[in-house]
């Protein structure tokens, strides 16, 4: 399966709202909080252009407008694009000023994470983590340990985007192995991965640059996932 997503940060939103359809313009007009705004408009401006990309279509305000970005029952969101459901799946993740959106063709289960590289204590491998992740970030050098434990927790939480149940399910839940070691820092490649929820297994892969960790999760398994 075919994976394509795209990252935007706080500087590419534009200072105008006029690429947003009138029901999100709403949505946003009744947000109170100065950070929710900003945050939920870089996730809307990060998916429209992703989809803009994706079918082709123009990128200008108006263009833009027509896309529009709601939410499932289950918090996941949904591709609106002419007043239509758009033949898509998509996922969205944000995390200190930057988002990222991936998309897959319609009926595909997908997640996506974005996380920062940063300290975490050992309870916080113990509260989340498997005994068998817990190992492994355990076995790893030191220098890789705020990356591993990153790379595991935005693992899980693509899958659990997948399974579209977010956070209210146990994160021990979801077993997260590696295909192989660690990659090197500064290593800017796509590696593979698998998330395991009960009988199911999702194929993914993982990305790092920088402080910023991504992941991919999804069934039919996603090929190395393709930049728009």
């Amino acid at each position: 399966m075919d994976v394509f997503w795209l990252e935007q940060s706080a500087a590419d939103v534009p200072a105008h709202d006029d690429w947003l359809s009138a029901n999100e313009a709403r949505v946003l007009n009744g947000m109170r909080f100065a950070k929710r705004r900003a945050d939920w408009r870089l996730g809307r401006w990060t998916a429209k252009r992703a989809l803009a990309a994706y079918l082709n279509v123009p990128g200008d305000a108006h263009a833009l407008s027509a896309i529009e970005i709601t939410t499932e029952p289950s918090g996941a969101p949904q591709a609106i694009f002419a007043n239509k459901p758009a033949a898509v799946t998509i996922s969205l993740s944000h995390r200190a000023g930057r988002a990222i959106c991936a998309i897959a063709p319609s009926g595909a289960v997908l997640g996506c994470d974005l996380e920062m590289i940063e300290p975490r204590s050992d309870a916080f491998a113990t509260d989340y983590f498997t005994a068998e992740e817990q190992a492994l970030v355990a076995r790893a050098p030191a220098a890789d340990r705020y990356r591993l434990l990153a790379l595991l927790w935005s693992a899980k939480e693509s899958a659990l985007k997948a399974l579209r149940v977010g956070l209210r399910l146990d994160t021990r839940c979801v077993i997260v192995s590696l295909a192989g070691e660690l990659s090197r820092e500064g290593d800017d490649g796509w590696h593979p991965l698998e998330a395991r929820y009960e009988d199911r297994t999702f194929h993914g892969w993982w990305h790092n640059q920088g402080n910023f960790l991504r992941t991919v999760v999804g069934t039919p398994a996603p090929v190395e996932p393709i930049p728009l």
